[in-house]
């Protein structure tokens, strides 16, 4: 389990779910179970049973990681990988354009469905990996 994962610290988890996989959603570490897990409550995820309630679920702690640090850009790149935050989580995809008469919306294609939609530069990220302890933005890889 990661060391700097605690109970009330904000982490991100990486979704398993059909139609989710791959995508992230920020949760709050609500307490440890055992070594490999953590129960966690979800910021934007409510109960299936009550809506007005955070979804809480325990999930393996290899399926989380801590929040990214926020990288600011003026602009984001074609080609460049980012993620897109919709359907409250963040997903992996790359810019393949900008759209409109304004240059604040891109075009994104996700690989994990083939779906090409577009956002504003607000919805987007730089994307980063968490690797070996630390955070490094996709472009500064390998």
């Amino acid at each position: 389990m990661e060391e700097n994962i605690s109970v009330r610290k904000y982490v991100e988890v990486c979704s398993k779910e059909d139609g989710f996989l791959g995508s992230y959603f920020v949760a709050k570490v609500v307490a440890r179970v055992g070594k490999e897990r953590l129960k966690v409550e979800y910021t934007t995820l409510v109960s299936e049973e009550d809506e007005n309630k955070r979804l809480r679920e325990v999930v393996l702690a290899r399926d989380v990681r801590p929040c990214p640090p926020i990288i600011e850009v003026a602009e984001f790149h074609e080609l460049q990988k980012v993620d897109a935050y919709d359907r409250e989580g963040w997903w992996v995809g790359r810019v393949i354009g900008r759209v409109g008469g304004g240059d604040e919306n891109y075009c994104v294609h996700f690989d994990s469905t083939g779906d090409k939609l577009v956002y504003s530069g607000s919805m987007l990220r730089v994307h980063q990996e968490w690797a070996d302890g630390i955070w490094v933005p996709s472009e500064r890889r390998g």
